[in-house]
């Protein structure tokens, strides 16, 4: 049984917490293969619009660059219409794989009121990874594994890791700042960034 992990995001721009996170997935949950999807057209938020989605995808394949087992596709962003989740699996599942899929605090808590989310608790095994270090939310995430188990009979993992307090966000704001970004992406995609006068 091939073990497939799918980690998906806008990723604008991916940053250094993105690729801890990937590491510590592939590791926890002893995967053959990672997929790294960027979103194609989000259903959860706007996108930055001066960024492509070409784009997008060329910062994850120079971040994840030299990474074992990781591919960073395009699957989401050639599907017409907005990306959901749902469909992404439903076009990685096998009867030979058994598919993990990676969210953060924020996606995983709410999971139930995605797009078929009782097709998405059949098709994978959800996992989540704290990218905060909010204790207020200790009891509200406890809450919400307990509920899904008991309605869609999958208990939700969690990747052990430190928490990276980086966004995309954090990112996107110290650019039009001017202020330097160096260790908050990695050196490729600050490049990247550079050479293409992004987010400014």
């Amino acid at each position: 049984m091939l073990r497939i992990g799918i980690y998906g995001g806008t990723f604008s721009p991916v940053h250094t917490g993105h690729v801890q996170a990937a590491k510590a997935f592939m590791e926890q949950m002893w995967l053959d293969v990672l997929y790294v999807i960027p979103t194609g057209t989000t259903p959860h938020k706007q996108m930055d619009g001066e960024v492509t989605a070409a784009q997008r995808l060329r910062m994850c394949e120079l971040a994840f660059e030299g990474m074992e087992g990781v591919i960073v596709s395009d699957l989401e962003i050639r599907r017409e219409g907005k990306s959901y989740t749902v469909d992404t699996l439903e076009a990685l599942f096998g009867e030979d794989r058994r598919l993990f899929l990676l969210m953060g605090t924020d996606m995983m808590l709410t999971l139930g009121d995605w797009r078929e989310p009782e097709r998405i608790f059949e098709l994978c095994y959800p996992v989540y990874i704290r990218r905060e270090s909010d204790k207020a939310l200790d009891e509200e995430i406890v809450q919400k594994i307990a509920y899904y188990n008991q309605k869609y009979g999958k208990v939700v993992r969690r990747i052990v890791s430190d928490p990276i307090e980086v966004s995309s966000t954090d990112v996107r704001r110290a650019i039009a700042a001017g202020q330097s970004i160096e260790g908050l992406v990695p050196r490729s995609v600050s490049a990247y960034i550079k050479e293409n006068g992004l987010y400014v």
